[in-house]
Parts: structure tokens; C-alpha cells; sequence
């Protein structure tokens, strides 16, 4: 990686200047050792080697995402400490001789740290063999693993950044030999490498404990001979949830965690691909695994599933797709206008579900090879705790959520580019004024500089407004109630402790949730009704600021969708300058929304249908654009979401027993549920080759 590139790095913007002037601080040190041992000056030398040490320990402690682009650059953290005890011989060699240092100092220090980085290794390795005799071939959470018998886990001290701990024991040995360069005399630098060794290998002998059969978890083999029994004899699973993404996309899966918890007379499954994903999956009662392996897997026995929902297009889905004994559903993470929403892949699933009479008529107009029968309208679920009237603030609150620059350079996808600073300075600008609530899409600025350095701007208008005004909360809101991040805690997913002891009670679920709320409660109580937001993160998420928002200006994306549901006025921009009749004709979501155009005009409108309902023209169109997008009110989103699933259920069963030959296919199944299910165990074969994990919606 250039220097340019790691400038541009969201890990330096997000940083700022003190990580980037700390990280240049410290690469200057090594410069000025070296100048400092060939001058030699021992002094200079011991006045940078603290400055090293110290913002090393700053960065490592702050600035994680600098390190990893350090280490990009080739110069992670052994590197550094590794250039660094070189220098510190290069100084001792260099006041041997004439300068009164005895020879036997400079075999001392090489010797030293030779024996230290063998140490090191060795440590690196044991610590290697420890994770992996500690890991099960799968993480859970709210599965009982009693019968595994699973040992505690060392303690966080042991294991958080043993590499970086191993890596300080040198301390002693450089402070020694360096007193020695001052003194000329070699028992200091004696002294430092008893203590450097002391603690090495006292590190080792620690640690080796945890690498005895005591405290070592089942074997792979044995643990998932396990999983599979608990699969068909104990909780006998009959709809599952499988979901692969990046950690930033956990919220595709989250916004579904409490639909499967009311799922009628079913007992769901959420099966996740990747140990990244557990940190920020939000609380349930619902059992989870993570199966990052593809073996695994396929040779688990998922004979008493009969639905299996995908939230995402993604090419480990096709791990689960090969298992004929069920039927599988696209649900999505949004019903959207954006290409997206017509991805030719849905061919692959037996049905689509979609919000409403809306997502159908699009596959209809797609013409990719859906067939309509396969569409299913189920409903938004989640979109019941949005509020359908304004917050009622004399000031009017607009939402600002924008989505992100996507895979493509496809023109129009995100208006955060060219027109998301205008909208911005036009909202802060408005007379009478209005608040500005700023959500971006948590993928904003991922993949596009440009849409990165956008964002960054619009921020920091936000801040000089509130800045320029002195709105402060009114209270300091402590971080928001949830889950405890094990990674944070010391405690990783990897090691079987972790799924051993994540188990939540219902009542630990409800206590949880309800604090989130009064949590949510709190945060907008202490903002004064002048100040602006930037609202990032999990928490508050887009629903809670749906409530707070008397309006929206959004991009094509299912934040429009969704909205729609509040009955709210809303603008959507036309970034690509199409036109507005073009614009309506082809994005249904936009059929009730006043229409920015390029230049973000169109904003007056929206304001003033805020300020004076009866300057609201759109309203009776919104309101029949929201049956036609979300579905009818009744039944709701939940009953026909249920429905959706028994049908489905009954539609595998009936194959299965026509598979056996006990039922013509045509036939209506008695019964889809798992207890008297007679279709047969999930076949076991080769795997085939692992697909792009890349996701393609």
C-alpha cells in the first residue's frame, strides 16, 4: 500500500490528525536511533527509544485501524520491535572498544535477543495450539452445551495481544543495555536480560498450562457428532435463517431476529457463516450458530427443517441451497427500487417473499426468469414500531439517510456525492429553521473516496451549525444497554467458553429490550431541539429515527420503503437527472415523493408540506402508495409472514413424502411439522468448491 493510498484510507480519515501525527512521530524515532547509535549518543538514543515505546502503546491502545495499515505497509509490530532491538545492538557495537564498552556487551546483546525471538516463537505457536484446542468447529448462542463439558478459558490477560505482551518483555533487556551504553559497564545489561527471560519464560510456562488435556474442548469430530444429534433429537429446528456477511451487514439479519421469535408453533434456527457477525447480532432468544465451514456444514443433519430464509444475496447460500429436504425463500433486508431488489439470482430459491403487490410487479417487469407464482406477499414484519404520526416539536425534524455508493459506479445510486452537502446546507439554512437528523448507510464511503470525503464534509457542517448555535445535550447519555462484545470482554467467539456461557432467558431478552428503549428514550430527551445529529451505529437505529423525523430526504433504497409505512412526507433525490415524470415512471417507491432534482431543488416543497399539512398534496397518494408497497393491514405483516412459512413447510413435506413414495406429489401433506416428519436425513456428500463469499445484492 502507497503512502497516498493509506492517506485516503478510511482508517486515517476516521482517525484524523492526532493518530496520523502519532503514527509519523513514531516512525521518526526510528530514524533518529540510528543517527543516535553511529554518532553513538546514548542519550539522544534512550530520548527516542522512549518516544518509540510510548506511541507504539498509544496507537496499539487507540488506533487499531492505523496499525493494521502499518502492517500493510510491512512494518507491523514485529518489524518495528525487531528494527528497534537491532538498533540498540548497532549502539553497543558501536561503544565497544575505544570507547570503554566491553566486547563482551555486544555478545551479550545478540545473543540476548536471538534467544528472545526463539522465546517468541515458541510462544507464538503455543499460543497458535492453545485457540485451536479451545475452538469447537462452530459457535452458539441459547444452545446448552452442558454435556460437552467445556472448560473455562484462560484468562483474558493471558490471551488479549499476547503477541504484543510476548513482544514487551524485551523492556528489560533494552533498558539494561542501554544503562550500559551510559555507565560502560555490562552487569546492567546482566541484569535486564535475568528479567527479560524471567518474564518470558515465565509467559510460556503459564500459558503451557492451558495447553493440557484439561483444558482442552471436544474434538472437532466429537463436537459435531454432537451438534448433529442436538439437531434431530433435541431441538429439531423446522425453519432456519442462514446469513454470510461483513460485520457491517450484521443488521440484515438482525432486523429479522424478532419476526422468527413470533413465529407460530415453529422453532427457528439462525445459522450464520462468519464468527465476525456474532459481536453485533442483536439480542434473542432464538438458537444460533455460526458454521464458518463449508464441510461442516453440508454434513449437518437438517433433516427436520422444511423453511430456510436467505436475507441476502450471497454464494455461501449455496451451501444451504443444495438440501433438497427443505423449500427456501428470499426475504431480503428491504423492499426496494434498486437493481438489487431484481437480482437474476433469486431464480435459485423456490420462492421470493416480498413486502406487496409492489415487489411482484417488479419481478413481473424484471422479465429475469421469475416466475409470478413463485413471489409471495408477506408483509414488512419489523416496520410495526414505526409511528405513523409526526413527533409533534415545534421545530420540525428532517431525516437525512442517504444510501451508499453500492458495487458499481452505476450514476444516481447515492446522492451523498454531488448533492448530499447541498441538502445538508439547504436544511441547515432553512428559515423558519428546521433540525437536521444525518443517517448515513453504515457501507458509506467503503468502496468510493469520493463518497468517504462527502460524508466526512456533511458531518462536519453539522458540527460548525451546532458549534455555531452552542446546542449541547442537555445530559450525558451513557453508551446504550446490549450484549456484551466477548471480543472487548477478552473473551473471543473462537474459544468454546464463549457459546458455552451465551445463553439468554426470555426475561433476560425483554429486560434487555426494554432498556434499549428507555435507553432511546433518554438519548432524544437530552438533545435540545436545536441540535443537529449525526446518527451512526447500531443505536439509535433507522426506525427509532423514523419517530423522531417529521420528514425524510432519502436515495432509491428501502429507508423509503420502510417509511412510507409512517405516512410522513419524504423526498427522494433523482441523482442521475432523468427527469421527474422518467423518475416516477420507474421507481414505484418514489410515486408519492416530492422530487430533488440534481441540484437538490424540489426541498420547499417538502418543507412546506412539514410546516402546513394542508400544504401537502401528496398525502392520499402516500397513503395508497403504502398498501400497494407494504401490503394490506389485515391480516398483518406477522400473520401472512407465518402463513407464508406453513405454506412453504407444507409444499417440502409434501415432496419429501412423495420422494418415499408414501404420497403422490399432487397430494396435500398431512402435517409439516417436525415431530411426525418422516422425510429422510440430510444427504452427506463431497463438498463442492467454496463460491465467492462477495455479496451480489
Amino acid at each position: 500500500m502507497s503512502m497516498r493510498a493509506l492517506w485516503n484510507s478510511p482508517a486515517v480519515q476516521e482517525a484524523g490528525r492526532a493518530g496520523l501525527g502519532l503514527t509519523v512521530l513514531m516512525l521518526l524515532t526510528y530514524p533518529a536511533m540510528l543517527i543516535a547509535a553511529l554518532v553513538p549518543s546514548p542519550a539522544a538514543f534512550a530520548a527516542a527509544l522512549v518516544v518509540s515505546y510510548a506511541t507504539d502503546i498509544v496507537l496499539h491502545s487507540r488506533y487499531q485501524d492505523l496499525i493494521v495499515r502499518l502492517r500493510q505497509l510491512r512494518f507491523g509490530i514485529s518489524n518495528r520491535f525487531l528494527v528497534r532491538e537491532l538498533l540498540v545492538i548497532l549502539l553497543v557495537s558501536r561503544l565497544a572498544g575505544s570507547h570503554g564498552l566491553s566486547y563482551r556487551a555486544v555478545l551479550l546483546a545478540t545473543l540476548a535477543f536471538v534467544a528472545l525471538v526463539a522465546v517468541q516463537v515458541l510462544h507464538g505457536g503455543l499460543t497458535a495450539m492453545v485457540r485451536k484446542t479451545r475452538s469447537l468447529p462452530f459457535a452458539a448462542r441459547n444452545i446448552d452445551l452442558s454435556t460437552l463439558k467445556i472448560s473455562d478459558a484462560p484468562p483474558p490477560w493471558l490471551e488479549n495481544r499476547a503477541g504484543e505482551k510476548v513482544l514487551h518483555t524485551d523492556v528489560p533487556l533494552v533498558i539494561g543495555l542501554v544503562v550500559s551504553s551510559f555507565t560502560l559497564t555490562n552487569t546492567p545489561g546482566y541484569l535486564g536480560a535475568a528479567v527479560t527471560f524471567a518474564l518470558a519464560l515465565g509467559y510460556l510456562a503459564v500459558l503451557s498450562v492451558w495447553a493440557g488435556p484439561y483444558h482442552q474442548v471436544p474434538s472437532p469430530g466429537r463436537a459435531m457428532k454432537w451438534l448433529n444429534q442436538w439437531l434431530t433429537e433435541g431441538y429439531r429446528p423446522t425453519v432456519a435463517l442462514s446469513f454470510s456477511g461483513t460485520r457491517d451487514a450484521t443488521y440484515q439479519v438482525n432486523m429479522w431476529l424478532e419476526t422468527l421469535e413470533r413465529m407460530e408453533g415453529e422453532r427457528p434456527l439462525v445459522i450464520l457463516r462468519e464468527m465476525h457477525s456474532m459481536p453485533d447480532l442483536a439480542r434473542t432468544t432464538v438458537p444460533v450458530l455460526v458454521v464458518p465451514s463449508a464441510v461442516d456444514l453440508m454434513n449437518m443433519d437438517f433433516s427436520t427443517v422444511r423453511v430456510a430464509l436467505y436475507p441476502a444475496h450471497v454464494g455461501k447460500n449455496l451451501h444451504l441451497l443444495r438440501v433438497p429436504t427443505m423449500k427456501h425463500a428470499f426475504i431480503g433486508h428491504g423492499d426496494s427500487d434498486k437493481v438489487a431488489s431484481i437480482n437474476p439470482f433469486g431464480k435459485a430459491y423456490d420462492e421470493l417473499w416480498t413486502a406487496g403487490k409492489a415487489g411482484r410487479d417488479r419481478w413481473a417487469l424484471a422479465d429475469v426468469g421469475v416466475r409470478d407464482e413463485d413471489v409471495v406477499e408477506v408483509g414488512r414484519p419489523q416496520l410495526d414500531v414505526i409511528a405513523t404520526e409526526p413527533p409533534g416539536r415545534d421545530l420540525p425534524t428532517v431525516l437525512y439517510a442517504p444510501t451508499w455508493e453500492n458495487w458499481t459506479d452505476e450514476p444516481g445510486t447515492t446522492s451523498v456525492i454531488v448533492q448530499g452537502e447541498i441538502i445538508v446546507k439547504a436544511l441547515l439554512e432553512a428559515d423558519p429553521p428546521v433540525r437536521v437528523v444525518y443517517k448515513p448507510h453504515p457501507f458509506t464511503g467503503t468502496r468510493s473516496a469520493k463518497a468517504r470525503a462527502a460524508d466526512l464534509r456533511i458531518k462536519a457542517l453539522i458540527e460548525a451549525a451546532n458549534l455555531a448555535s452552542g446546542a449541547v445535550p442537555t445530559a450525558e447519555v451513557p453508551p446504550p444497554p446490549g450484549q456484551v462484545d466477548t471480543d472487548a470482554a477478552g473473551l473471543k467467539w473462537t474459544d468454546a467458553a464463549a457459546s458455552r456461557d451465551a445463553v439468554a432467558s426470555p426475561e433476560h431478552v425483554a429486560a434487555e429490550r426494554d432498556a434499549a428503549r428507555a435507553w432511546n428514550t433518554a438519548y432524544w430527551a437530552a438533545q435540545p431541539a436545536n441540535r443537529h445529529l449525526v446518527v451512526t451505529g447500531s443505536q439509535p437505529n433507522v426506525f427509532d429515527c423514523f419517530n423522531e423525523a417529521d420528514a425524510l430526504v432519502s436515495d432509491i433504497s428501502s429507508v423509503v420503503s420502510d417509511f412510507i409505512a409512517s405516512g410522513k412526507p419524504y423526498a427522494v433525490v433523482d441523482s442521475a437527472g432523468v427527469g421527474e415524470k422518467a423518475f416516477k415512471a420507474a421507481n414505484t417507491a418514489v410515486r408519492a415523493a416530492y422530487i430533488l432534482d440534481p441540484k437538490a431543488e424540489g426541498l420547499d416543497e417538502l418543507l412546506a408540506a412539514v410546516r402546513d399539512p394542508e400544504r401537502d398534496p401528496l398525502k392520499a397518494e402516500r397513503t395508497e402508495l403504502k398498501t400497494y408497497l407494504l401490503g394490506p393491514a389485515e391480516p398483518s405483516s406477522q400473520e401472512r409472514f407465518n402463513a407464508a412459512s406453513r405454506d412453504l413447510a407444507r409444499r417440502a413435506e409434501q415432496r419429501n413424502r412423495a420422494q418415499d413414495g408414501d404420497t403422490p406429489a399432487d397430494e396435500e401433506p398431512v402435517s409439516h411439522d417436525a415431530e411426525t416428519a418422516t422425510a429422510p436425513a440430510t444427504e452427506i456428500i463431497a463438498p463442492d468448491p467454496a463460491p465467492a463469499e462477495t455479496s451480489i445484492d
